[in-house]
Protein backbone atom coordinates (compact mmCIF):
# COMPACT_ATOMS: atom_id res chain seq x y z
CA UNK A 1 0.00 0.00 0.00
CA UNK A 2 1.29 3.27 -1.11
CA UNK A 3 1.60 5.66 1.70
CA UNK A 4 -1.36 8.48 2.05
CA UNK A 5 -0.68 11.98 1.22
CA UNK A 6 -1.26 14.77 2.93
CA UNK A 7 -4.48 16.81 1.63
CA UNK A 8 -4.49 19.39 3.94
CA UNK A 9 -0.81 20.43 3.81
CA UNK A 10 -0.64 20.11 -0.15
CA UNK A 11 -1.27 23.02 -2.26
CA UNK A 12 -4.17 23.89 -4.17
CA UNK A 13 -2.86 22.98 -7.46
CA UNK A 14 -1.90 19.49 -5.97
CA UNK A 15 -4.75 18.58 -3.98
CA UNK A 16 -6.47 17.25 -7.09
CA UNK A 17 -3.49 15.15 -7.92
CA UNK A 18 -2.52 14.16 -4.08
CA UNK A 19 -5.06 11.36 -3.51
CA UNK A 20 -4.72 10.03 -7.25
CA UNK A 21 -4.04 6.25 -7.30
CA UNK A 22 -3.95 5.84 -3.66
CA UNK A 23 -5.77 2.74 -2.61
CA UNK A 24 -8.73 2.98 -0.41
CA UNK A 25 -8.16 -0.50 0.89
CA UNK A 26 -5.75 1.92 3.64
CA UNK A 27 -8.22 3.94 5.00
CA UNK A 28 -10.66 1.99 6.18
CA UNK A 29 -13.40 2.60 3.72
CA UNK A 30 -16.54 0.61 5.31
CA UNK A 31 -19.13 3.25 5.67
CA UNK A 32 -22.86 3.02 6.91
CA UNK A 33 -25.14 3.62 4.15
CA UNK A 34 -28.99 4.90 3.80
CA UNK A 35 -29.71 1.05 3.03
CA UNK A 36 -28.85 0.01 6.89
CA UNK A 37 -25.86 -1.62 4.82
CA UNK A 38 -22.21 -1.19 5.22
CA UNK A 39 -20.50 0.03 2.07
CA UNK A 40 -16.66 -1.01 1.96
CA UNK A 41 -15.87 1.17 -1.42
CA UNK A 42 -12.88 -1.09 -2.13
CA UNK A 43 -14.44 -3.76 -2.26
CA UNK A 44 -16.76 -2.42 -4.71
CA UNK A 45 -15.86 -3.47 -8.37
CA UNK A 46 -15.87 -0.70 -11.19
CA UNK A 47 -16.23 3.02 -11.11
CA UNK A 48 -17.48 4.38 -7.79
CA UNK A 49 -18.27 8.42 -7.81
CA UNK A 50 -17.95 9.96 -4.07
CA UNK A 51 -19.15 13.23 -3.93
CA UNK A 52 -18.65 14.57 -0.67
CA UNK A 53 -20.55 17.70 1.01
CA UNK A 54 -20.99 19.75 4.56
CA UNK A 55 -23.91 19.18 5.43
CA UNK A 56 -27.85 19.07 4.20
CA UNK A 57 -30.28 21.15 5.78
CA UNK A 58 -33.75 20.40 6.50
CA UNK A 59 -37.24 22.63 5.96
CA UNK A 60 -37.90 24.79 9.31
CA UNK A 61 -34.47 24.05 10.76
CA UNK A 62 -32.35 27.20 10.27
CA UNK A 63 -28.52 26.36 8.78
CA UNK A 64 -25.62 27.65 11.23
CA UNK A 65 -24.90 31.09 11.83
CA UNK A 66 -22.85 32.51 9.00
CA UNK A 67 -23.38 29.65 6.52
CA UNK A 68 -24.21 31.57 3.76
CA UNK A 69 -20.63 33.17 4.03
CA UNK A 70 -18.33 30.31 4.59
CA UNK A 71 -17.08 29.92 0.61
CA UNK A 72 -18.68 26.41 -0.81
CA UNK A 73 -20.50 25.86 2.36
CA UNK A 74 -24.32 26.46 0.60
CA UNK A 75 -25.80 24.53 -2.54
CA UNK A 76 -25.92 20.71 -0.85
CA UNK A 77 -29.02 20.13 -2.13
CA UNK A 78 -28.97 21.14 -5.41
CA UNK A 79 -25.88 18.77 -5.60
CA UNK A 80 -27.60 16.10 -4.38
CA UNK A 81 -31.11 16.96 -6.45
CA UNK A 82 -28.38 17.08 -9.45
CA UNK A 83 -26.51 13.91 -8.58
CA UNK A 84 -29.95 12.14 -8.68
CA UNK A 85 -31.04 13.82 -12.03
CA UNK A 86 -28.04 12.68 -13.70
CA UNK A 87 -27.55 9.59 -12.17
CA UNK A 88 -29.42 6.84 -14.80
CA UNK A 89 -26.65 8.49 -17.25
CA UNK A 90 -23.83 8.33 -14.61
CA UNK A 91 -25.12 4.54 -13.93
CA UNK A 92 -25.17 3.91 -17.77
CA UNK A 93 -21.87 5.44 -18.13
CA UNK A 94 -20.47 2.45 -15.99
CA UNK A 95 -20.49 4.39 -12.42
CA UNK A 96 -22.44 4.20 -9.22
CA UNK A 97 -23.18 6.96 -7.00
CA UNK A 98 -22.71 7.28 -3.69
CA UNK A 99 -23.05 10.87 -0.98
CA UNK A 100 -21.06 11.27 1.70
CA UNK A 101 -21.24 13.69 4.53
CA UNK A 102 -20.29 13.68 8.45
CA UNK A 103 -24.43 13.63 9.40
CA UNK A 104 -25.73 10.60 11.24
CA UNK A 105 -27.45 8.22 9.08
CA UNK A 106 -30.41 8.84 10.85
CA UNK A 107 -30.78 12.27 9.45
CA UNK A 108 -28.93 11.03 6.01
CA UNK A 109 -32.33 8.62 5.67
CA UNK A 110 -34.67 11.61 5.97
CA UNK A 111 -32.13 13.57 3.27
CA UNK A 112 -32.75 10.10 0.86
CA UNK A 113 -36.27 10.55 1.41
CA UNK A 114 -37.57 13.90 1.30
CA UNK A 115 -35.17 14.49 -1.74
CA UNK A 116 -35.80 11.09 -3.47
CA UNK A 117 -32.70 10.01 -3.93
CA UNK A 118 -31.48 7.04 -6.07
CA UNK A 119 -28.76 6.20 -4.90
CA UNK A 120 -27.41 5.94 -1.13
CA UNK A 121 -26.04 8.65 1.21
CA UNK A 122 -22.61 7.35 3.27
CA UNK A 123 -22.15 8.35 7.27
CA UNK A 124 -18.73 9.46 8.01
CA UNK A 125 -19.98 10.31 11.81
CA UNK A 126 -16.19 8.98 13.20
CA UNK A 127 -13.93 11.01 10.76
CA UNK A 128 -12.73 7.64 10.57
CA UNK A 129 -12.51 7.93 6.65
CA UNK A 130 -12.04 11.88 6.36
CA UNK A 131 -9.03 11.36 8.58
CA UNK A 132 -7.63 9.09 7.09
CA UNK A 133 -7.20 10.73 3.57
CA UNK A 134 -7.03 14.03 5.70
CA UNK A 135 -10.15 15.53 3.00
CA UNK A 136 -10.67 19.10 3.63
CA UNK A 137 -13.10 20.09 6.82
CA UNK A 138 -14.36 23.32 8.16
CA UNK A 139 -15.61 24.21 11.68
CA UNK A 140 -18.87 26.02 12.20
CA UNK A 141 -21.40 26.04 15.39
CA UNK A 142 -19.06 23.72 17.26
CA UNK A 143 -19.73 21.09 14.05
CA UNK A 144 -16.95 20.07 12.14
CA UNK A 145 -17.81 19.52 8.32
CA UNK A 146 -16.53 18.37 5.12
CA UNK A 147 -15.81 20.19 2.33
CA UNK A 148 -17.13 19.78 -1.27
CA UNK A 149 -15.15 17.26 -2.81
CA UNK A 150 -15.52 14.56 -5.37
CA UNK A 151 -12.91 11.38 -5.72
CA UNK A 152 -13.96 8.35 -8.78
CA UNK A 153 -12.41 5.52 -7.54
CA UNK A 154 -12.35 2.17 -9.99
CA UNK A 155 -11.85 -0.83 -8.39
CA UNK A 156 -10.54 0.24 -5.25
CA UNK A 157 -7.79 3.34 -6.45
CA UNK A 158 -8.93 7.33 -6.34
CA UNK A 159 -8.27 8.30 -10.36
CA UNK A 160 -9.70 11.90 -10.28
CA UNK A 161 -10.47 14.00 -7.45
CA UNK A 162 -12.73 17.14 -8.08
CA UNK A 163 -11.92 20.31 -5.65
CA UNK A 164 -12.64 22.90 -5.47
CA UNK A 165 -16.25 22.28 -6.34
CA UNK A 166 -18.75 25.57 -8.07
CA UNK A 167 -21.07 25.50 -8.54
CA UNK A 168 -22.24 22.60 -7.02
CA UNK A 169 -25.61 21.84 -8.96
CA UNK A 170 -23.56 22.13 -11.98
CA UNK A 171 -20.58 19.84 -10.89
CA UNK A 172 -22.28 16.32 -11.75
CA UNK A 173 -22.60 17.42 -15.32
CA UNK A 174 -18.57 18.01 -14.57
CA UNK A 175 -18.56 14.38 -13.64
CA UNK A 176 -20.51 13.23 -16.66
CA UNK A 177 -18.16 14.51 -18.93
CA UNK A 178 -15.60 13.38 -17.56
CA UNK A 179 -17.02 9.68 -17.39
CA UNK A 180 -17.21 10.01 -21.11
CA UNK A 181 -13.59 10.72 -21.99
CA UNK A 182 -12.47 7.88 -19.64
CA UNK A 183 -14.82 5.34 -21.65
CA UNK A 184 -13.46 6.53 -24.78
Amino acid sequence: MRHLPSFRRACPFHRTTALALTYLASVFPTLASTSGHHINLCQRPGVSVLYAYPLTGRPGVPLPSGWDEIPGARGCTPESCAFRDHHTEIRQLGAEVFGLSTQATDYQREVHERLHLSFELLSDEAFTFTDALSLPTFSVASMRLLRRVTLISFSGVIERVFYPIFPPDRHPADVVSYLKTRNT
